[in-house]
């Protein structure tokens, strides 16, 4: 194979992400010819409406995903965090692959400590419900206010003094070389993150077995392993889109895994954390140990509300 086209969002960050992808190919295929196709989603259309009033599955993925299906591209490069937890038909994500940075930050005009350093009332912007409530969760007096924009757009918008901080993925500003605009990084054991956030979900046609071939050689493995395991956490509370749900694993060893979740009514009143650990082999088995844990600690009642809210 010496051409691929790969479909992608034509955001800063999204362009960065596939070059990514395109690098890592490259190690392996150093003559390989790669094509951007760039594709206009609804979410990149409407940028004002907050991202929790956006009544659309899929609203950054959908059309991209469309490009694959109709034969425009032979691969498609998300953020996995965006993509519905159910697959769409025809397509399959053959490459996942290594993910760096799962945590959420902090962007000030300095330093922090961390969120305890903020003043009292400060302003911080997200328009992500999970951020929103474990923000709420730790400091009651904050003024957490909606926030639209790229990643470098939401950095100005703490530069003019529009907000006091703002709250992103780390991995957004690390892939823009932004890291030195990181005023703290947020553990994720606390602060927990979206399901699959900071990773890359490289999908294919199902039935192009070349490029799923190709595709296999970035696939990295640890980080398929605990990646799935959040999203199969994500899928098994059948949250809805927009849910203040965070669901973070990782690898203590070779062969164990920690598994943290995170649920919360929107103004994070009612924050419910749950683990579990144990055998990595047994994924599936932790995911399911954490849906109940979760939804016996009150988690089906939160559902419950927002569904009907």
């Amino acid at each position: 194979m010496t051409a691929l086209r790969a479909a992608t969002r034509g955001s800063r960050l999204a362009l960065a992400q596939t070059r990514c992808v395109m690098e890592a190919l490259r190690r392996h295929e150093p003559d390989l010819e790669i094509e951007t196709v760039i594709v206009s989603t609804h979410g990149d259309r409407d940028r004002t409406t907050a991202l929790d009033r956006l009544n659309a599955v899929g609203v950054f993925t959908k059309q991209v995903e469309q490009a694959l299906l109709d034969g425009r591209a032979e691969i498609a490069v998300h953020s996995f965090k965006d993509l519905p937890s159910e697959a769409a038909g025809g397509l399959t994500i053959a490459a996942i692959p290594e993910r760096r940075w799962a945590q959420d930050i902090l962007v000030a005009r300095g330093p922090l400590a961390g969120p305890e350093a903020l003043a009292a009332g400060a302003t911080v912007g997200t328009s992500s419900p999970r951020r929103r409530a474990l923000l709420a969760a730790a400091r009651e007096d904050l003024n957490i206010l909606p926030v639209r924009g790229n990643v470098p757009t939401r950095v100005a918008k703490v530069d003019r003094g529009e907000f006091d901080a703002v709250m992103l993925a780390r991995a957004g500003l690390e892939r823009l070389g932004l890291a030195e605009r990181i005023s703290v990084v947020l553990d994720p054991m606390v602060f927990v993150p979206a399901p699959a956030q900071g990773a890359l979900a490289v999908q294919c046609r199902t039935d192009d077995a070349a490029t799923r071939d190709l595709l296999r050689r970035i696939d990295h493995g640890p980080t398929r392993t605990v990646v799935l395991a959040e999203r199969q956490v994500l899928a098994g509370l059948h949250p809805g889109c927009h849910a203040p749900i965070g669901v973070y694993a990782r690898l203590e060893t070779d062969d164990t895994m920690r598994l943290i979740g995170f649920l919360a009514d929107p103004d994070g009143c009612r924050p419910i954390r749950r683990e579990v650990a144990g055998p990595a082999k047994d994924a599936e088995g932790l995911a399911a140990r954490l849906v109940e844990a979760i939804l016996t600690a009150g988690g089906a009642d939160i559902l419950k509300t927002l569904e009907n809210a």
